[in-house]
């Protein structure tokens, strides 16, 4: 069976949280080839990628197949253009600085609201674009254009961008009803936002160091950071509202290159067990071996009886390879909720919108940008080194020397030293409930951009709680997190 055949059989096997959308799927290329073209790209990025050159298929991972990029933002190589971070050791101050001017803008009235349906766009003219202009300008957006504000120039066009990059918008300077819906927002709701974002601000910003990594949940995006400005962006997928990811802080570890995959309770549960009890050898074409136990004995598929079979009990363990769910790393930070970063062989939910679709762990675009980053201190870890581990499919760990703490964060707005704020979709309701960090609870399955009606979490039967960790549900929980952790 070929990379890709593997891969789509244990995409069409194990159900919706290793594809969250069987619509994109990724065209056939050879994953190996395809991760090893994009980490030698990284040379090109580095030179002269920005978003005005989001369709150059060789600089970008997701743009390498020929599907349609629905995602407002991208992966790239941010060195050498002094782009900010979301995450610095000023951004509570900056918060702080821009809720009282909002507060300023509310005293005044606030904002006036746009008529919905509507459609503005450079070359427009009429009161209606007199109105977004002034729209603009009160939260700060500079709209100053030609002689005649009612007529929507060139000016006016980039205030809108800013706008729109600044609430995780497709930045075309065409105003639509997306973006009438963001400029409609009271100001006393931003105001609502940046408020519960400012005792979170104050934890994230602790200790952060001369190199880190920021991982925004609500953004679907990660930073990179060196010496104050970003080295990288770069889109990621997180938990599903059911299955949200949590804030951790921590730092990283180690990498492991071409690494095993635990396969998480819910999977098993919801995906393989019923697809092992029609045909139980599509474990073994998919290389997925089962352990009896922590650290038991490896069992037969076909000696299971799959109609009683205890889905605690069973360890699901995926070898290396082509069609492993983390495909070719997993970027370890320690962190009591068994988490982690990896890279993921079904790139082309890189370019959804909205990238709720993981059980928790983050899925890195263009990852190996972000490893060799990552081990530029140990001696003899170049590009090179990495390509070639990569290529040779053995399990491969390596400790990473550099000091670099991982913010896995929850931030739906914070301000830039512009003073303009950056606002994201409270995805997992939290705003208003006083969360910092931690584990949030799962609400119904997310549809479309809109989280549905919250709901409880799932009572489980803890068994230990070694460490002052969380407690685990039985031996499958204690494997993952000695081994692997969720998906």
């Amino acid at each position: 069976m070929t990379g890709l055949a593997a891969t789509q059989h244990l995409v069409n096997s194990l159900g919706p949280d290793m594809t969250a959308s069987l619509a994109i799927l990724r065209r056939s290329t050879s994953r190996r080839k395809f991760l090893l073209g994009g980490l030698a790209a990284t040379t090109s990025l580095v030179v002269g990628f920005s978003e005005s050159v989001r369709a150059e298929a060789p600089a970008n991972f997701s743009a390498w197949n020929s599907v349609q990029q629905m995602a407002p933002t991208i992966t790239y190589v941010a060195y050498g253009k002094n782009v900010q971070p979301m995450l610095n050791s000023m951004s509570e101050a900056s918060l702080q600085d821009a809720i009282a001017r909002y507060e300023i803008i509310a005293s005044r009235g606030g904002w006036p609201m746009l008529p919905p349906g509507q459609k503005l766009s450079k070359g427009g003219q009429g009161q209606l674009v007199g109105m977004l202009r002034d729209r603009l300008a009160i939260e700060g957006y500079g709209a100053h254009g030609g002689a005649d504000p009612m007529v929507f120039d060139a000016g006016l066009a980039d205030a809108v961008k800013k706008f729109q990059k600044n609430h995780g918008l497709m930045t075309t300077g065409t105003v639509d009803n997306e973006t009438i819906n963001a400029l409609n927002v009271p100001v006393e709701e931003r105001l609502f936002t940046m408020r519960a974002n400012l005792p979170r601000m104050k934890e994230y910003a602790k200790n952060l160091g001369a190199h880190y990594i920021t991982i925004n949940i609500p953004a679907t995006q990660l930073e990179t950071v060196e010496n104050g400005t970003v080295y990288s962006v770069h889109n990621v997928v997180v938990g599903m509202t059911d299955r949200p990811s949590p804030v951790v802080l921590s730092r990283v570890s180690d990498v492991t290159f071409n690494p095993y995959w635990i396969a998480p309770a819910s999977i098993v549960k919801k995906d393989i067990i019923p697809k092992a009890q029609k045909d139980p050898s599509f474990l073994i074409q998919q290389r997925i071996r089962i352990h009896d136990g922590l650290g038991g004995p490896e069992i037969d598929p076909m000696s299971i009886d799959w109609s009683t079979l205890d889905p605690e009990r069973y360890i699901f363990r995926q070898d290396p390879g082509d069609d492993n769910a983390m495909a070719t790393v997993k970027i370890h930070f320690p962190n009591k909720y068994a988490v982690y970063m990896h890279d993921t062989p079904t790139k082309n939910l890189f370019t959804a919108e909205a990238r709720y679709f993981s059980s928790g762990c983050v899925r890195v675009d263009q990852v190996h940008i972000v490893t060799e980053w990552l081990l530029r201190a140990n001696a003899g870890w170049d590009r090179s080194r990495i390509e070639q581990v990569i290529a040779s499919g053995q399990n491969t760990k390596v400790d990473v020397v550099q000091n670099t703490p991982v913010r896995m964060v929850y931030m739906t707005a914070w301000a830039m030293p512009d003073g303009t704020v950056n606002f994201r979709p409270d995805i997992y309701r939290l705003d208003g409930t006083g969360f910092v960090a931690g584990q949030p609870e799962p609400i119904d399955q997310y549809a479309g951009m809109t989280p549905q009606p919250s709901g409880g979490a799932q009572p489980t039967m803890a068994v230990s709680a070694p460490g002052g960790q969380a407690p685990v549900a039985g031996a499958r929980d204690a494997w993952q997190r000695a081994n692997g952790g969720t998906y």
